[in-house]
């Protein structure tokens, strides 16, 4: 076994460790945790494994293994990355309409406070 392998699998068994935790305390939810501890299962397989890249390789028509497995990292990148930039802007859209709506109850109760004769159409 190579040194190299014996520090990635470490590094592996650590990140499992590491996403055990965050569902323990309740930061991520089952179905990523499974996610994700699945996805550092195959990456053990395939760093102490590295021939069996060759026949996935192979069969999808790249010449070698670790080809293979670079092409579909930048693919799960990319998509990730991608997700990511969607979630931002749905949050970002979220906060702008919270912030204005937070800015209108203000202005609300600040105008009552500026004049006490002011009617609102709420029930306070």
């Amino acid at each position: 076994m190579l040194l190299i392998q014996l520090f990635l699998a470490a590094f592996f068994l650590f990140a499992i460790g590491k996403v055990v935790g965050r569902y323990r305390a309740r930061e991520i939810s089952l179905r990523a945790t499974f996610f994700w501890v699945i996805f550092w299962i195959v990456a053990g397989f395939i760093v102490m494994l590295p021939d069996s890249t060759m026949y996935a390789a192979k069969i999808l028509g790249v010449g070698r293994g670790v080809d293979l497995v670079v092409y579909l990292s930048l693919a799960f990148v990319f998509f990730a990355l991608f997700r990511l930039m969607v979630k931002n802007e749905q949050m970002r859209r979220e906060i702008t309409k919270l912030t204005r709506e937070v800015a209108l109850l203000n202005m609300v109760d600040n105008d009552k406070f500026q004049n006490p004769n002011v009617k609102s159409s709420s029930n306070d």
